[in-house]
């Protein structure tokens, strides 16, 4: 069902964003390039393609208003180049076809006019339109970028679901977490498992440099990050009840996903930006998923959408804010998911 609902005008935060540094190729010097990002924005846009075809104005506007020096997008949906029965690389947009090729074009159209032209764009796909990433960085910034929790691999993560990019200060990591589904199956809690045993594995061994970890990560930490939380402890699909207790809910809020989360927290020494800048539930601005307007869900909404940080940025941390309000997705672009901004403040100088 398609659905428009008027963008959003006010986000609700008391701070408007600083302007970035400028970053024109032309006037930028050696000394402003070596600056590290500020300004991150991160968005589920639930199919990049109809977003553009739909949603490409206001969203146009709301990313000029606040200016992010990096775009971190989860569920592109579009598939890797690649013809049938070959080899795919999840790099590339796929246009071997003639409709694949129309829907490129319409795309990279879109990322090349203002204020999109400014930024570097790196993909992560998978083999259909399914899942996939991206990451949008401004041209004055130059990280070595990678697409598995391993740095070492040069393969992508299946589905094109992380892109990992380094900069001379910090890594910033973009991903897509698999949803935990509903039953103990090689295609959903299984794969969760596995999912969170390597992201733990991965935060361990990153604490050399800080981290900015953010995207879709299909997980609602507390009760306070969810519209509803008895209903969605005791949400069941077709009346299954797994086996597990701690199983047991919805997808993104059963005690397993939230404990597993936590570990990774803890052991990775991360924060919540969000969570740390607002301790109280906010049942208008507080949450970046909201489930479909008719039915059951209607009103239901989760906090699955994040900027985690190390706990070494977190006095940097200027804002980070939900960019959608209501039941009705305003300020969601036609997703189902609302995008969300952190600003962190210049580092000190070591000669300071």
């Amino acid at each position: 069902m398609k659905r428009f609902f008027k963008p959003v005008e006010k986000d609700g935060s008391n701070k408007k964003p600083a302007l970035s540094q400028s970053c024109d190729d032309s006037e930028t010097t050696g000394e402003e390039k070596k600056k590290e990002p500020l300004k991150f924005l991160t968005w589920n846009a639930n199919s990049l393609l109809l977003r553009v075809k739909n949603n490409w104005p206001e969203f146009t506007k709301f990313v000029s208003d606040l200016d992010p020096d990096v775009i971190a997008i989860q569920e592109v949906r579009m598939p890797a180049a690649g013809s049938k029965g070959a080899p795919k690389n999840p790099g590339e947009l796929k246009d071997d076809t003639s409709s694949s090729r129309e829907e490129k074009q319409m795309l990279m159209r879109a990322l090349s006019s203002p204020p999109f032209g400014q930024y570097r764009v790196w993909w992560s796909l998978g083999d259909f339109k399914y899942a996939g990433t991206a990451l949008l960085v401004k041209k004055c910034f130059q990280p070595k970028v990678f697409f598995s929790l391993d740095s070492k691999a040069f393969k992508h993560e299946l589905d094109g679901r992380v892109i990992l990019a380094e900069f001379e200060t910090f890594r910033l990591l973009n991903t897509y977490s698999p949803n935990n589904g509903w039953k103990d199956e090689e295609n959903s809690f299984q794969r969760r498992r596995k999912w969170d045993k390597k992201l733990l594995e991965f935060v361990v061994k990153s604490l050399d440099k800080p981290l900015i970890w953010c995207g879709d990560l299909n997980v609602s930490h507390e009760e306070i990050d969810v519209s509803h939380p008895e209903f969605f402890s005791t949400a069941k699909l077709n009346g299954y009840v797994p086996p597990n207790a701690e199983d047991c809910g919805q997808p993104g809020f059963t005690l397993a996903e939230r404990k597993r989360f936590g570990t990774i927290l803890k052991e990775g020494k991360l924060i919540d930006a969000h969570r740390y800048l607002h301790k109280d539930k906010d049942m208008e601005c507080g949450f970046s998923w909201s489930g479909n307007p008719i039915g059951k869900y209607r009103g239901k909404r989760m906090r699955i959408d994040y900027f985690i940080v190390s706990e070494k940025l977190r006095d940097r941390i200027r804002s980070c804010e939900m960019h959608g309000r209501g039941i009705e997705l305003e300020g969601f672009y036609g997703s189902d998911h609302c995008p969300v901004f952190l600003e962190l403040s210049e580092a000190m100088s070591d000669s300071a």
